[in-house]
C-alpha cells in the first residue's frame, strides 16, 4: 500500500516463488483523491491444473502447455483503478522450454484464456516477461506443433505375419479348418502392407492417376475380402459349435478349401467391379 506521504521514487516490485509484478502504484495513488492505493498480488500453486491450457482456444491445431503458475493482481480499496502504465509480469518457467514454441501471455475471461491487452516483452529459457494494460488472472501458455502421427500399420503387418505363421504351421486337430483364418490374415496383411507402402511413396503416387486408382481398388478389394473371410469363419464356427451331423456332412462335400477361396475372394471382387462400373471416378480421387 502507498499513502499520501509516500516517499518512494520508483515502481515497487512484488515477488512470489515463481513470478513477480512491476506496477506503477505511485502513479495510481496520485490519480486518486485520497492520494493512496493498494495492490494485491497472488500466486496459486496448483491452479494451472484446473484452469488448463486446453481452455485457450486458437485457430491452429497445436499442443498447448502451461509454462507458469496462475497469478492474480487487483487494486483493492482503490477508487480509481485506471493504470497509468502497463503492468509487467515476470513468469519463471515451470516446465522445459521449447525454443520452437510460441509463447502467449493470457488472462482468464469468465470461461477461457484470451490474449487481449497482453503481450510478450522478452523471454529466455528460464523466464518470460509479459506486459498487460489491465489487471486480472494471468498465466503463460506455450504452443508447439503436434508431432507427426506414427503409422500403426507397421505393427499390424508384424502381427499379421505372426498370426499367418501360427495358423499355417500349427495344427491342433485335423478336424479344425484354418482356411478362413489363414485367408483373413493374408487379406489384412496385404491390405496393411499396401497401405504402408502407399504412405511411404505418397508424393510419387498421387501424381499418377492410373496407379493411384489401381492401388485404391486393391485396398478396397483386400479389406472387403477380409470382411468376407470373417463372415465365413463365423459360419464355420457356428457349424462347429452346433455340431449338427447334417451340416457336417454337407461341410465335407460343399465347403472345401477351393470353394471357400472362390467365395471369399469372388464376393469382394464382384463388389469392387460393380463400384468401378457405377462410380469410376471414386478411385484415385483426392480422397
Amino acid at each position: 500500500m502507498v499513502g499520501p506521504d509516500v516517499t518512494l521514487n520508483k515502481i515497487p516490485q512484488l515477488d512470489t516463488t515463481n513470478s513477480s509484478v512491476d506496477i506503477d502504484l505511485i502513479g495510481i495513488a496520485k490519480n486518486n483523491n485520497e492520494r493512496s492505493a493498494a495492490v494485491a498480488f497472488m500466486s496459486y500453486s496448483t491452479m494451472e491444473n484446473l484452469l488448463k491450457p486446453d481452455f485457450f482456444n486458437t485457430s491452429n491445431d497445436t499442443v498447448k502447455t502451461m509454462m507458469s503458475t496462475v497469478i492474480s493482481a487487483t487494486l483493492p480499496k482503490t477508487n480509481n483503478t485506471k493504470l497509468t502504465k502497463p503492468v509487467n509480469f515476470t513468469f519463471r518457467h515451470i516446465r522445459e522450454f521449447d525454443p520452437n514454441g510460441f509463447l502467449s501471455c493470457v488472462y482468464w475471461n469468465i470461461s477461457q484464456w484470451i490474449v487481449d491487452g497482453c503481450s510478450v516483452l522478452k523471454t529466455n529459457s528460464s523466464y518470460t516477461v509479459c506486459s498487460c494494460v489491465h489487471l486480472s488472472t494471468f498465466a503463460l501458455i506455450m504452443q508447439t506443433s503436434r508431432p507427426p502421427e506414427r503409422l500403426s500399420t507397421a505393427g499390424s503387418v508384424e502381427s499379421g505375419v505372426l498370426a499367418l505363421l501360427t495358423f499355417a504351421l500349427c495344427h491342433w486337430s485335423p478336424r479344425v479348418n484354418n482356411v478362413a483364418r489363414i485367408n483373413i490374415c493374408i487379406s489384412l496383411l496385404l491390405a496393411h502392407l499396401l497401405f504402408l507402402l502407399t504412405q511411404q511413396f505418397l508424393n510419387v503416387i498421387r501424381h499418377k492417376q492410373v496407379l493411384c486408382a489401381v492401388i485404391s481398388g486393391l485396398l478396397h478389394f483386400f479389406f472387403l475380402s477380409g470382411f468376407v473371410w470373417m463372415f465365413i469363419e463365423a459360419v464355420m464356427l457356428f457349424m462347429c459349435v452346433k455340431n449338427l451331423s447334417q451340416i457336417s456332412s454337407k461341410k465335407r462335400k460343399v465347403l472345401r478349401s477351393g470353394i471357400l477361396c472362390v467365395i471369399g475372394y469372388l464376393i469382394a471382387l464382384v463388389v469392387v467391379c460393380v463400384s468401378v462400373g457405377l462410380v469410376p471416378e471414386g478411385y484415385g480421387s483426392e480422397r
